[in-house]
């Protein structure tokens, strides 16, 4: 048998190497005051924000850094060293099955994932290290290829710290927390190095005793047109989790609010990481720049979302990932001399291989494998081309005209499981995806957008190849490799006054298949085609010199093009698509000691099965952070999270489970029966204080 293989990118290699030899000077990253200028955005709904917007938000966990860009929401189902649940658009994009997510270059999501497709752990972010946040939402930029559905956020670090310090936090619950960083001149390049170490038990009767261990190197040179970055990252976390549960047990008093069905669930990864990024510029052959990386990864996540449906042991599983993935991005923007006048040109090339040693789902008792459901090993390759012309036709109109081409190929060979070794195989799919623009300058403080474009989400590798179920050996259905998507957008982005800028976004995107969170088992699969349409508002406004304030609402509606039957009848409503969402962010900075950072959210109702008639509850919440500074060497700061200790739930689900009181199969049928169908539900942590002291040297 051949080995799969895609055009080995040799020029890209070189191309890199060659940008990177001529790379001059300390590299500094744009800090953006606002979400995006008029006349810098190209849709109504993208913006770049720097470390003024987003050091003084105060976080629970490093993902919700995410919630800086507006009507993206973050939370989480099961134990903090899994990657979170995130919502925006009127999705549920699980753990990133439809958004992209990139740190210093790198892609954070993970293809044909042992948990989830598309699997997007930010964890690994230490939040006192972002310089910038670049987000775009909808896929109409070229540059954005697999997972980028609803959008795609790119996080940098910070080449340099102003002097050395160190950080110590401490809180209820077994919180502790310690970060190092520090930074210096060697020979013309910057060094900038960081370690840090925290520990959390948390709520739960099953103390979570989450243990992370993050170090970073970064190596770097020039500026954001002639520079070089060398990275080196390793973040190692282990945990013990409460999953989900049914909220009957919790009303039973079966278990209390923070209780699990059973001990024993949680995990263990890593993540360590090598990359290279560069930038040259030189008059006569334009902007050059690129990327390339080597990351490797490891998951053995163990959880128990049904409870004792199958049995009085339990129905824990093991969930296993271990792959390396190799990949690199080359782009130039054409110099203006080669082109008509007011046209500008960018072309790239991305390249991405994923050698997936081991992918496996396994039945445990007490993190004991005692059989192997499936097993395989993956190959899997990406390649993407892109070119984008932006053309001035008029002082006030221009247009971005894009053209993308993506092809994967995958090969997977099963290497366990009862009624899966003759599943595997080969499958390949391209598609070529045409992004088309308008923007329109309606006066010197207003411009008007229209965009439509096609773009694609990958589904499971062993989706794509599997004929039998690995459960049962019933026959199973192939997936296709590319979920393709369309969608338009219609945005206004105004200046109401000097200091108050406005933006406005109708947008709709219809998707080929949809992934639902299925909660007997834990796991998404694909339930045909969908429609979604809705509304985004989003403002951004500086009171004075002190106070900025970011407000954002939006409203969608997500369908399904079919009816699908449950136990409560037909219905079309997509479960855990968000209806109604907001936020407010403000931070108050008056040049003094003192310094503040507030958070609301809200979160609205959404429906947890297709006929709606079984809703989750509504939720809002507070954050809020106080900095003093006693002098410019010591800094104190307090976090209230949960400000007014909101008693509600992080995440909701509609599953079937039984508790050890119902017994295997719930007592109405023997062991091996489906359950009984309910809400299933993971409480919001408690009101909590951090508070930290920094010290500068």
């Amino acid at each position: 048998m051949k080995k799969l293989r895609h055009p080995t990118p040799i020029a890209l290699a070189a191309l890199l190497l060659a940008g990177a030899a001529q790379a001059q000077q300390q590299l500094d990253t744009v800090k953006v005051h606002g979400r995006a200028a008029l006349g810098a955005a190209d849709s109504a709904s993208e913006g770049e924000l720097g470390v003024e917007r987003l050091a003084l938000r105060p976080l629970l966990r490093p993902a919700e850094l995410l919630e800086a860009m507006p009507g993206m929401t973050v939370t989480q189902h099961s134990g903090d060293g899994k990657a979170n649940q995130y919502f925006l658009r009127g999705f549920n994009l699980d753990h990133g099955s439809d958004f992209a997510g990139f740190v210093l270059g790198m892609p954070v999501n993970m293809p044909s994932h042992g948990h989830g497709q598309g699997y997007m752990d930010l964890n690994f972010l230490i939040p006192e290290l972002v310089d910038s946040l670049r987000y775009r939402k909808g896929a109409f930029d070229a540059e954005d290829g697999d997972f980028a559905t609803t959008g795609a956020a790119r996080i940098g670090y910070m080449n340099a710290v102003e002097r050395p310090y160190a950080l110590l936090t401490a809180g209820p619950h077994g919180y502790r927390r310690a970060l190092a960083a520090g930074s210096t001149t060697l020979a013309g390049w910057t060094l900038l190095g960081a370690a840090e170490g925290s520990r959390y038990d948390g709520p739960w009767e099953q103390a979570e005793d989450i243990r992370r261990r993050n170090l970073v190197l970064r190596l770097s040179r020039g500026d954001e047109r002639n520079g070089l970055d060398l990275n080196a990252l390793s973040y190692s976390a282990d945990w013990l989790a409460t999953d989900h549960v049914p909220e009957r047990a919790i009303l039973s008093g079966e278990i209390g609010r923070f209780g699990a069905l059973q001990p024993g669930d949680g995990g263990r990864t890593h993540r360590r990481s090598l990359s290279a990024g560069w930038a040259y510029n030189q008059g006569s052959s334009g902007q050059w720049s690129g990327h390339l990386w080597a990351i490797d990864y490891r998951l053995n996540l163990f959880s128990n979302f049904s409870g004792f449906v199958s049995g009085p042991e339990g129905d824990q599983i093991e969930q296993q990932d271990h792959r390396r993935v190799y990949g690199g991005d080359l782009r130039q923007q054409l110099p203006a001399a080669l082109l008509p006048a007011g046209q500008q040109l960018e072309w790239g090339l991305q390249w991405r291989h994923d050698r997936i040693a081991g992918v496996g789902l396994y039945q445990t008792v007490e993190r004991q494998r005692v059989n192997t459901v499936r097993e395989d090993r993956v190959r899997q390759s990406s390649l993407g081309a892109f070119a984008q012309l932006e053309s001035r036709w008029t002082d006030g109109l221009r247009s971005v005209a894009g053209l993308r081409w993506d092809s994967l190929r995958a090969r997977a060979t099963p290497t366990g499981g009862e009624f899966n070794l003759d599943n595997g195989g080969r499958a390949s799919q391209s598609q070529l995806s045409p992004k088309l623009g308008l923007i329109a300058r309606a006066g010197a403080d207003t411009e008007a957008y229209a965009h439509w474009a096609r773009a694609f989400r990958s589904n499971d590798a062993r989706g794509a190849t599997t004929t039998v179920n690995p459960a049962d050996g019933s026959a199973s259905e192939r997936l296709p490799l590319l979920a393709r998507t369309t969608s338009t957008e219609l945005g206004l982005r105004t200046k109401l006054t000097p200091h108050w800028t406005s933006s406005l976004a109708l947008w709709r995107a219809n998707l080929a298949s949809e992934l639902v969170f299925v909660g007997d088992a834990g796991v998404t699969e694909a339930r045909g085609a969908s429609r979604r349409i809705g509304v985004e508002w989003s403002n951004d406004v500086q009171i004075g010199r002190d106070w900025l304030i970011d407000a954002d609402i939006a409203w969608s509606r997500a369908r399904f093009v079919q009816p699908v039957e449950n136990e409560f009848g037909m219905g079309k409503q997509v479960p855990n698509a968000v209806p109604v969402s907001a936020s407010m962010s403000l931070n108050w900075q008056p040049g003094g000691p003192w310094s503040s950072g507030l958070k609301l959210r809200y979160l609205g109702a959404y429906a947890l099965e297709e006929t709606g008639s079984r809703k989750s509850k509504a939720v809002f919440t507070a954050n809020w952070r106080l900095g003093y500074q006693f002098s410019e060497r010591w800094q104190l700061g307090l976090d209230v999270l949960n400000l007014f200790d909101t008693k509600a739930n992080d995440i909701e689900y509609w599953g079937a489970a039984c508790t050890r009181a119902e017994g295997p199969g719930c007592g109405d049928g023997g062991e091996g029966t489906d359950g009984i169908q309910g809400r299933l539900v993971h409480p919001m942590e408690p009101r909590a204080l951090r508070l930290s002291l920094r010290g500068s040297f």
